[in-house]
């Protein structure tokens, strides 16, 4: 197997009832700002495609059939998981569910549509 890897996770495209909104959302939970698209007005972008930087996120209008709950989960790493707990339910995630996976703290939150995403930290056994 060649370990000459060219490829890196560019971007995550995620269809929604308000893409604005949305992106509004994951760029207060990220600290990036939210900008507008280059594929259509309607499209909004958190975070860049430059190779090394995390995968931006790129919110589209899709209709409701689209939305359907997928199995694409994303999951954001913190040190800080109480404190972080706090900061995304009071942006307006909805806490789902809350796991101990030795090593890992884990705590299962949908944002205002409903798509789910993880919060997790590494901790010592």
């Amino acid at each position: 197997m060649s370990t000459n890897v060219s490829l890196y996770f560019a971007a995550v495209n995620i269809g929604c009832a308000n893409p604005a909104g949305l992106a509004d959302f994951w760029a207060k939970v990220l600290g990036l700002p939210a900008i507008p698209g280059v594929t259509a007005p309607e499209v909004r972008t958190v975070g860049t495609t430059d190779q090394g930087s995390r995968p931006q996120m790129v919110f589209h209008p899709a209709p409701e059939a689209e939305r359907v709950v997928g199995g694409f989960v994303p999951t954001l790493q913190t040190e800080h998981h109480d404190e972080e707990v706090d900061r995304l339910t009071g942006l307006g995630a909805e806490l789902v569910n809350k796991a101990y996976l030795p090593p890992i703290r884990l705590t299962v939150f949908a944002d205002p549509e409903g798509n789910r995403f993880q919060l997790a930290t590494f901790a010592p056994e």
